[in-house]
């Protein structure tokens, strides 16, 4: 009668943990302005420091520095005008 009930309780135990592993429920999907929010800041971000990195270089020269960031802030916008059209 033990060895009946110690498996009974073991059984359910076991059942009841299968049985809560198979439903995991799915993350929320984020919606397309979330999404486009997400990559503009992370955009933001990079831009950022890029930038410090471009403007604390002690090497590059200040025409080098202005040419580097010219160059930087064309690929910024292009890059928010893509973001901008999905």
């Amino acid at each position: 009668m033990k060895k009946l009930f110690i498996s009974t309780i073991l059984l359910v135990g076991l059942s009841m943990n299968v049985s809560a592993q198979k439903h995991p429920t799915p993350p929320p999907h984020p919606s397309k302005s979330e999404l486009v929010n997400i990559k503009s800041k992370e955009l933001d971000k990079r831009y950022n420091q890029e930038k410090k990195a471009i403007l604390n270089h002690p090497l590059a020269t200040k025409r080098m520095k202005q040419d580097q960031l010219k160059a930087l802030n064309e690929k910024y916008r292009s890059q928010k005008q893509l973001l901008k059209k999905m």
